[in-house]
């Protein structure tokens, strides 16, 4: 009655009812199990592609496009290609504050020519020679004063706006702020006066 040998439903025949094919259960993957090493050799691939030129030619066409992208970004200020260093809506602020401000720093490589090249033009004045020198002293610490204000602004701001000041974003503010307007990257995407908010 309780035995393990019998079964409360006999087969008709002697072999038992296989399954019709492509008939899964419900959840199954439809598929069998691959052998593992049928999945890894699936897996493989050359280290070295068949044909190299091929290879190499269609490298250097994906790193063209994309210097063309990140190109086109800094010329727009398209967020989505931008370079890392420049990612991000902290330095997209950063970079509007500073262009929206008339930094000394921007004049500080034309004005250091300019009494570099007053200096050749005084060496046998020596009264004269001082005075360049002076000048141009003068201008170093007049460029940092102001860049050391502007970083105290940017970490002011950003710590409003934003809540933490990330690493990097005051020398990123600071190096933008010495560069001359038209050669900055990103370029300026506000104008003068124009602050963000």
């Amino acid at each position: 009655m309780f035995s393990r040998n019998r079964s409360t439903s006999e087969p008709t025949s002697g072999t038992p009812a296989a399954p019709p094919q492509g008939s899964t259960h419900p959840g199954g993957k439809g598929r069998p199990t691959p052998k593992r090493s049928e999945a890894e050799a699936a897996r493989k691939r050359p280290l070295v592609p068949a044909d190299r030129k091929v290879a190499a030619r269609s490298q250097r066409a994906a790193a063209k496009e994309a210097r063309d992208r990140e190109f086109q970004a800094m010329q727009t200020g398209d967020e989505r290609y931008l370079p890392a260093r420049d990612k991000g809506p902290v330095r997209r602020w950063v970079r509007d504050l500073v262009d929206a401000r008339r930094n000394l720093g921007e004049y500080f490589l034309p004005i250091s020519i300019a009494l570099v090249l007053a200096t050749f033009l005084t060496q046998g004045n020596l009264q004269a020679g001082l005075v360049v020198i002076g000048i141009l002293y003068t201008v170093v610490l007049v460029t940092v004063v102001d860049g050391f204000l502007l970083a105290r602004r940017i970490k002011k701001g950003v710590t409003a706006k934003f809540g933490t000041v990330p690493r990097g974003v005051l020398m990123y503010g600071v190096l933008r702020a010495y560069q001359i307007r038209r050669s900055r990257l990103p370029r300026p995407q506000v104008t003068r006066g124009q602050f963000p908010s």
